[in-house]
């Protein structure tokens, strides 16, 4: 299957009975007055995982930043509709409460906070956003959770006791995210580059957490440079950034061939379609 070079797939744009969960329309930003984003367009559904893949430089990290609004980068044009709302105006908190989780490529260490507390707090938050004030977890309820999420991951229950990315691996900071992901059960997330910096067995195993997380109500973007990520997390579509634009999208084989024959086919032909 190959898609247009927009990232959309033809027909997606013009449903007019139904609401896809999340949509990128002409998406222009950047950072310090430096256009990075050069109008994206993509169309995600429930159900779909969607990976991003581009060298490095291409915007696919300031995407995932824009996405969870980041306070540092700024839109010059567009909307990033979820469930039908443009969120851009809205703060990272609240995109979060409604669902929306992006996972750090570089997560941030907190000393003196364990896990189990940041956990405590976050998942409460979302949860009296999105159920009412009264549905936030007793402590009971939250541990049992924790315990629930910490074995479905196959997660060592000492793991909650530690600060929060403190002393951490790697492969534990990734391990960390794809929990702090299980707890607070996003309907729309973002993986940016979680296989950056891990072995194979490391890779392996935070893939298969986030395989045994997804479910038909939810989406998600893998944003990453290699394809190996993609032999663990099967993407239904793949899409190629270059120069802040999604310059060709397709299935599966499309990250295949992107392994075997690197970008410079991409970048022809992206050239190509903009003479």
């Amino acid at each position: 299957m190959t898609d247009g070079v927009d990232g959309t797939k033809e027909g997606r744009n013009s449903m007019t009975e139904h609401t896809p969960l999340f949509v990128i329309e002409n998406l222009r930003a950047g950072i310090e007055g430096k256009e990075i984003l050069r109008g994206v367009n993509l169309v995600i559904e429930r159900g779909e995982i969607h990976a991003l893949m581009g060298p490095n430089g291409s915007g696919k990290s300031t995407l995932a930043y824009v996405i969870a609004g980041h306070p540092n980068y700024e839109v010059y044009e567009g909307r990033i509709l979820y469930k039908g709302e443009n969120v851009l105006e809205l703060p990272p908190d609240e995109r979060a409460r409604m669902g929306m989780f992006l996972a750090f490529q570089y997560p941030t260490a907190i000393p003196g906070v364990t896990m189990a507390n940041f956990l405590r707090l976050a998942v409460n938050s979302v949860r009296k956003a999105r159920l009412g004030e009264d549905k936030a977890l007793s402590p009971r309820e939250f541990r049992r959770l924790l315990r629930e999420k910490l074995e479905m991951l196959r997660m060592d229950e000492s793991f909650a006791s530690r600060y929060l990315n403190e002393g951490f691996s790697g492969g534990e900071k990734k391990r960390a995210e794809i929990l702090q992901m299980a707890m607070l059960e996003p309907e729309f997330a973002v993986l940016d580059e979680t296989d950056s910096g891990l072995d194979i067995d490391a890779l392996r195993t935070v893939s298969e957490g986030v395989n045994r997380l997804f479910n038909p109500n939810m989406a998600l973007l893998v944003i990453t440079h290699y394809q190996r990520i993609l032999n663990y997390i099967r993407p239904h579509y793949v899409h190629v950034m270059l120069d802040g634009k999604i310059a060709v999208s397709g299935g599966p084989e499309l990250a295949e061939e992107l392994e075997e024959k690197g970008y410079d086919w991409v970048k022809e032909q992206f050239a190509e379609a903009a003479s």
